[in-house]
């Protein structure tokens, strides 16, 4: 449709942190699992025949490892260059970085987003703040490439923020609503703009893994 936008988001593949339960940050991740690589040689692979027919105008990526990893191998296969979104970044650990979820989250009685005004370690983001910096980023792209598909590879959190903007969600609502999002998944927005110059976004696909065959994740 005209005046469209395409905002598609890729989740990372599955990093060394996750198989560790570890929070990886700058000093905690370690990069993809060679599963990971697996699983992201498969979206990229589907991502380049859907961009023979309805190329991607930008590729995008957050800076942390196992996400430029990921971006990497999706560059190879559609022919974009990587551009790096700081902003977009995943959450910011401080303290946490590099120490067992179970042993973070147990400390501050839950995930972060079960308190998401507070931080959950010295120097750690609390989740409405990572929300914040995130939308205004998500907007930022959003309007730079209005008109254009843009192609996202980042982190769950980045499709959740992407979900709390889009659909309007309140702050605190991370507290009953959550969503499933798996290792090397695709989720894509449309923005359209019909006959009567009315705009809004519709949620065409959420964490899809289709492509994978059998390499997705055991809870997906």
């Amino acid at each position: 449709m005209a005046n469209s936008t395409e905002l598609v988001l890729v989740r990372h593949g599955e990093a060394i942190c996750n198989v560790e339960g570890v929070v990886g940050g700058e000093r905690g991740c370690r990069g993809l699992s060679a599963r990971g690589r697996e699983q992201v040689h498969s979206v990229a692979k589907s991502l380049a025949q859907e961009h023979t027919t309805a190329p991607f105008d930008v590729l995008i990526a957050t800076p942390r490892r196992r996400v430029l990893e990921s971006a990497e191998i999706v560059s190879a296969a559609v022919g974009l260059d990587v551009v790096v979104e700081p902003d977009l970044r995943g959450p910011d650990h401080g303290e946490a970085d590099g120490r067992p979820w179970t042993a973070v989250k147990a400390a501050f009685g839950g995930p972060p987003q079960s308190d998401p005004g507070r931080s959950y370690s010295i120097g750690g983001e609390p989740w409405n703040a990572y929300l914040t910096r995130t939308a205004g980023a998500l907007r930022a792209i959003l309007n730079r490439y209005a008109g254009q598909r843009v192609l996202v590879v980042a982190h769950g959190e980045t499709v959740e923020s992407a979900h709390t903007l889009l659909l309007g969600l309140p702050p605190g609502a991370c507290r009953e609503v959550r969503f499933t999002v798996g290792h090397a998944s695709l989720t894509r927005w449309q923005r359209h703009v019909n006959r009567f110059g009315q705009c809004y976004w519709i949620l065409d696909s959420h964490n899809d893994v289709s492509h994978l065959h059998g390499m997705c994740d055991d809870n997906v």
